[in-house]
This record gives C-alpha cells, sequence and structure tokens, in this order.
C-alpha cells in the first residue's frame, strides 16, 4: 500500500533540525499574530479587514495552531462547525454577532441565512453566508487530532467533528455534483477561495453586475490596485442575491456561474483520505472514505486534466468546456497522492516553467507570469499566497520531491517573516501586499517550521519558548 503524508510518522525522539535565531523569531512572531487575531472562541483573518471568520481560513489556522495550543485549535474548527446547517453545508462566513453591519460588506444583513435558507436548514444563529469555500477542514482536523492524540481522545474531538465532515463532504458530492460528472461544482467566485482569478472572467461575463457600489468597506482598508473591481463586486453581489432568492437551494437556483475547480476538488480528495483515517481510528469503517477518494482521483483526472498544458483546467458546466487558463488551482492536485505518475511529472515540470517560476521570491504566483491578465498585485491574478505555497509544497513532498519542496519551504518561511506575515506577496518583486499580521500566513509559517521533514508530527518539545505572558494566554 501506497505510504502518504497522511500515514508516514517519525518517532518523536528523533533530533530536530537546529533551528536558526531567524526561525525562532519567526516562531514568536508567528504566535504573536495568533494570539492578536484571536476572539476567544476563533481567529479573524486579520484585524484590519476581516472581521468574522472564514472558513478555510480557519483550517489553514487551526493546522498552524496545533504547534502552540492543541485545545486552541480544536476550538477553532468547532467553532466553525457550529454555523453548519443542516443539508451539510459549511458556509464560508460565520459572522460574530458583536461586529457592526457596516463594518463588512456582505454583512449578515444582505445573506439573510436564517431566514433565506431556513428550507436548507440554516441555523437560527449563528448568522451565516450561504456559499462555501474549499474543503480542506477534515485533513486540518485529522492533523489536529495527530498533534495530541490523548488530548483528542480525552475530548472526544473525532468523534464529534467526524460526523459533521462527513455531512459537508456529503452535501459537496450529492448537492454540488451539479455537472453529473461526480464531482463538486462552485457557484460563486468566492467559492474556490480564489476570489478575482482570471480563469473565472469569462463565466462572469455572462451575469449582468448588481447596480451600486460594493467594495467601499475593502477600499477603507486596502489599495484600490490590491483589489477586485466596482464590476467584479456587481457580478459577486449578483450571483449571490440570485442563489440567496432561491433558499440557497442547489437545485432550484439558474446557476450562470457553475465549475468544477481542481483545487477544490483535489483538496476534496485529501479530506476523504482524511475522514477513512478518521474513521479507522475509531474503530469504524473508514473503506466508504477511501473508495471515494480513489473515484475522485479518477474523475479529477478524466474531466479537468489538460495533457497538452501540463496542468489541471476548471470546467465550465454552463457549457461544458474547460477554462483556458493556467493558474495556481491547476497546480493544487499536487496534494493528491493518488495521481498517475506521468500527471506528477508534468505537474512538476509546469511549476518549474517560465509560468510559475519567479526568482525574486521563491513562491508561487496565482496566475500565469507570461499571460496577459497576469497582475502582479490585484489578488488572486497574479500575487503569490502562502497558503496555496503551502499545499503545493505538501504536495511535491507527497510525491517525493523533497528537494524542491524544501526550496519552497524555505521561501515561504523567508517572505512570510520579511513581509509581516503579509496576506499576499507581488512575486517579482517581493512586496508584501494586502493585510499584514495576516492569520492563515503567520499560522502555515508555523505549521513549516515546526514539522521537519513530516507535517503530522509535531515537534513542540523542541520549540523556542514563548514568553510567559504568551504561554499564560495561550493557557486560558
Amino acid at each position: 500500500m501506497k505510504t502518504t503524508l497522511l500515514d508516514r510518522q517519525t518517532p518523536l525522539d528523533r533530533p530536530a533540525p537546529t533551528a536558526s535565531a531567524d526561525h525562532l523569531t519567526l516562531r514568536r512572531g508567528a504566535a504573536r499574530v495568533l494570539l492578536g487575531n484571536w476572539t476567544g472562541a476563533s481567529t479573524v483573518p486579520s484585524r484590519t479587514l476581516y472581521p468574522h471568520q472564514w472558513s478555510w481560513d480557519s483550517a489553514f489556522i487551526a493546522i498552524g495552531l496545533r504547534h502552540l495550543s492543541v485545545r486552541r485549535a480544536q476550538q477553532e474548527l468547532e467553532s466553525l462547525l457550529a454555523g453548519q446547517w443542516a443539508d451539510g453545508r459549511l458556509p464560508h462566513i460565520v459572522f460574530n454577532p458583536e461586529v457592526p453591519y457596516g463594518a463588512y460588506f456582505p454583512s449578515p444583513d444582505f445573506w439573510r441565512s436564517s431566514r433565506a435558507g431556513h428550507a436548507a436548514g440554516a441555523p437560527a444563529a449563528p448568522e451565516t453566508s450561504g456559499i462555501v469555500q474549499p474543503p480542506v477542514h477534515a485533513l486540518a482536523a485529522w492533523l489536529v487530532h495527530r498533534a495530541d492524540p490523548a488530548e483528542s481522545a480525552r475530548r472526544g474531538f473525532l468523534a464529534r467533528v467526524l460526523p459533521r465532515l462527513t455531512a459537508w463532504h456529503d452535501y459537496l458530492l450529492t448537492r454540488r455534483d451539479l455537472g453529473g460528472g461526480g464531482l463538486a461544482a462552485v457557484v460563486h467566485p468566492w467559492e474556490p477561495g480564489m476570489d478575482n482569478s482570471p480563469a473565472w472572467d469569462r463565466a462572469l461575463a455572462r451575469v449582468e453586475p448588481a447596480a451600486g457600489t460594493f467594495r467601499r468597506a475593502d477600499l477603507d482598508h486596502g489599495d484600490p490596485a490590491d483589489r477586485p473591481t466596482d464590476l467584479d463586486y456587481g457580478r459577486y453581489v449578483r450571483l449571490a442575491s440570485t442563489y440567496r432568492e432561491a433558499g440557497y437551494d442547489d437545485r432550484a437556483t439558474r446557476h450562470e456561474f457553475a465549475l468544477e475547480d481542481p483545487g477544490f476538488n483535489a483538496l476534496l480528495v485529501t479530506g476523504e483520505l482524511a475522514l477513512a483515517r478518521m474513521a479507522d481510528h475509531l474503530g469504524q469503517d473508514g473503506a466508504r472514505h477511501t473508495e471515494r477518494a480513489a473515484e475522485l482521483t479518477r474523475r479529477l483526472v478524466d474531466r479537468l486534466w489538460d495533457d497538452d498544458a501540463g496542468i489541471f483546467r476548471a470546467r465550465d458546466l454552463v457549457d461544458g468546456t474547460l477554462v483556458d487558463h493556467t493558474g495556481i488551482a491547476g497546480l493544487l492536485p499536487l496534494v493528491v497522492p493518488g495521481l498517475p505518475a506521468d500527471v506528477v511529472r508534468a505537474l512538476t515540470d509546469t511549476l518549474d516553467g517560465p509560468h510559475f517560476e519567479a526568482p525574486a521570491t521563491g513562491l508561487v504566483p496565482s496566475n500565469d507570469l507570461t499571460g496577459t491578465t497576469f497582475d502582479a498585485t490585484r489578488y488572486w491574478r497574479g500575487p503569490a499566497w502562502f497558503n496555496t505555497a503551502w499545499l503545493v509544497e505538501r504536495g511535491l513532498r507527497t510525491h517525493g520531491r523533497d528537494a524542491r519542496a524544501h526550496t519552497l519551504r524555505e521561501a515561504v518561511l523567508a517572505e512570510a517573516g520579511r513581509t509581516g506575515f503579509a496576506e499576499y506577496v507581488d512575486p517579482l518583486t517581493g512586496e508584501g501586499r494586502g493585510a499584514r499580521q495576516f492569520s492563515w500566513t503567520a499560522a502555515l509559517a508555523l505549521d513549516l517550521l515546526h514539522t521537519g521533514h513530516d507535517p503530522d508530527v509535531p515537534a513542540s518539545h523542541h520549540d523556542a519558548p514563548l514568553s510567559r505572558t504568551d504561554q499564560e494566554e495561550l493557557s486560558r
């Protein structure tokens, strides 16, 4: 049986690599970011722009938090799961009721989840959005469990989250199989997490934008050159309001935007493998999840692989075609352990080719460097992001490309520290962009610092000590 990064274990008494002074400073800085963005129940992505709890942010944050406080990492995920709908969907925002509506748009009064989503089982509280984000959560839960299995067992962590995470995946594999090809579809550009990627341009051109100005809160805290345009926001609002008026019913909504995204579905595969391990650990049969992961992998390759281009593409379900766009989402299936060897070779060649090679930073740009749509500073149209770098690094190690993974790991650590844990980075100059003190940047840098060669085994017993104040805060 093939060994993957979900299975590989390393003795805890193996000496850790000697940490440099820079790495010790980086760890303390990352810890301070996560402590500063903690709200008491969960972590906001940043204090300046994102005042609520975001779905895939929390999954990445929990992966880093496990090195500081396993209990807090568990709480991060369970706080998010408290917003789950009865149909299984895990909404992309769980709103903090103490935050004024005007602090972020779209706010709860736009989504109206408890009313508009009543038929789909939206909770009465907390208020949430009605769309979703990539399913990183099962992987995060498994890694959090592995960080301290005894504490996980004592609190019954896996037993509580496994049914919820299974329902989440069931929702994606049934209600969201809009193309009938066995993959999950996204119905809004915010769902794959790469909001204004050029991959969505053609599909969004079909959408009549809503009238109004919607990005004011963004521009209060960010450079207009970094953010999506007013036209983008008008189309985002139109899609979300159409979905809301249909009661967030996936079958009743006339979707002008419906695509099978390779990154989203690759993470669903890794999530199914994590669910299998959770079930096996609890004495249940994980075979259903293992089989689903294998079938999803086959469908991912059959439906979304472009052999000529050496990358995965999104499939537009409105016209049935592959989207002619080369972007970071097409590299993320590297995290899937069961990919054919020739696909892995082609993906790594593409990663190291002219489309993604950015020597100034060593990170991976979100958009094809050679394409006409590349923009080094505007959100997902060019900047390099730390969460996608973490996924690519993990994917490289999944397939034994350890030397290349090490190079990327060192680039992530260097740029995270140098930019003050920026939200994203100009891949050509290394300039930090977006918010600073960004939670998933800090969390994933922390994870790469303290996992050595195995992301499943924490190295907390080798960690540099935090300040007494930080230790007291984490123990609360």
